[in-house]
């Protein structure tokens, strides 16, 4: 198989996945090491395909027929779950988080958490990997790119948000 067909049938892979699928799993399933899968990625991304890279693995970015908003927040470390939950509790998927860094600018991490489950299972590896969240480097101010089906299942996430104090105001940011 030449690079441009493992490209190929890696795009077709993700297209056809139901749900994130590992670089190690894609790896094993195209015969190569989870590096070149990286690479792959990147070498498609930079070609105009929608893969986003969650903490499950990459996935397509489906184009939803829902509806998409940005909602700011702000919280500690420790809130995080709380925080999340709250969002998907109400039937918002969580697509992202994106903090403003004073140097680097927006930086922005894709997340794609839609349940408990997810968000449990985020939790869990950002406490094995130690890693703060990107929040820490804004004194807690984030904001997170949101998607469900309806707007007042954005609004109800966003009035729990601010019930658990957890929403930003104009000051925080």
């Amino acid at each position: 198989m030449t690079t441009e067909e493992r490209r190929q049938e890696l795009l077709h892979l993700l297209t056809r996945a139901d749900g994130a699928r590992t670089g190690t799993e894609l790896a094993k399933k195209l015969g190569v090491s989870r590096q070149i899968i990286v690479g792959d990625v990147s070498i498609l991304r930079a070609e105009g395909a929608k893969i986003l890279s969650t903490p499950r693995g990459y996935q397509m970015l489906e184009t939803s027929p829902g509806v998409i908003e940005t909602v700011a927040c702000r919280h500690t470390a420790e809130e995080m779950g709380a925080e999340l939950d709250a969002m998907v509790d109400n039937g918002v998927t969580v697509r992202d988080v994106i903090v403003e860094h004073p140097v680097y600018g927006e930086i922005r991490a894709d997340l794609m958490i839609e349940s408990r489950r997810d968000v449990a299972a985020f939790v869990r590896k950002m406490e094995a990997a130690g890693a703060p969240p990107l929040s820490q480097l804004t004194a807690g101010v984030h904001l997170h790119t949101v998607e469900a089906k309806t707007r007042e299942e954005i609004e109800d996430a966003r009035k729990e948000l601010a019930r658990l104090g957890f929403l930003a105001t104009n000051g925080d940011a």
